[in-house]
């Protein structure tokens, strides 16, 4: 992200609306601790929110063909991210297991890491996020299915309103051999050791 996203916020004016929040919170933000505040929050939103500013299929369109003709599922598993929800801007931190049935070719386990980095620095529900990831490694790996499990927790729910501690939620999508082949999705399922935990 530069100093000016697309509507022409400026680096002062999100410093600015940081103090109306300080204020609107009871605060002051001329007071000592606070004055490096918006400074310290707009700098972090720039990391938080880093994934507006890229497009997460660059990362999987180097691939690598010479594999020996390697067509067995490619598992990458407890990939931790955090995220934000769009809903009350609070965190969702959780991992992300994902898994493809590659046809030709495959790519650099980091890059998969990446993807999942790229959607998640952004506003968020879980959701979505989920779907978003296996719907690029779909489109541009192109391969004989796409599973992706995310287990978060919701700081929206462990902070506020019900304050429930402890609570994780669960998401899939299964593109391809994993929808529609039961076997396939359960070996995936077993990988990332959710095997009987999750119906469909």
């Amino acid at each position: 992200m530069s100093d000016s996203t697309p509507d022409d916020v400026t680096r002062e004016q999100a410093e600015e609306a940081v103090r109306t929040l300080l204020r609107w919170a009871g605060e002051d933000p001329a007071r000592e601790g606070l004055l490096d505040t918006p400074r310290r929050v707009v700098k972090a939103y720039r990391d938080w929110f880093s994934g507006y500013a890229e497009d997460p299929g660059d990362y999987l369109r180097r691939t690598f063909k010479e594999v020996e003709g390697y067509d067995e599922m490619v598992v990458l598993r407890d990939i931790e991210f955090e995220s934000h929800c769009e809903h009350h801007m609070a965190p969702i931190i959780g991992r992300a297991h994902v898994g493809y049935l590659p046809t030709c070719r495959v790519v650099g386990i980091s890059k998969l890491a990446r993807v999942v980095e790229g959607y998640a620095r952004r506003f968020q529900v879980q959701e979505k996020l989920t779907a978003q990831i296996a719907r690029c490694i779909q489109e541009n790996l192109q391969p004989a299915g796409v599973a992706v499990v995310i287990d978060a927790s919701h700081e929206c729910m462990t902070t506020r309103g019900v304050h429930k501690r402890g609570v994780s939620m669960i998401t899939s999508q299964m593109l391809g051999a994993f929808r529609d082949d039961a076997r396939t999705r359960a070996e995936f399922l077993d990988f990332i050791g959710l095997h009987g935990s999750m119906r469909r």
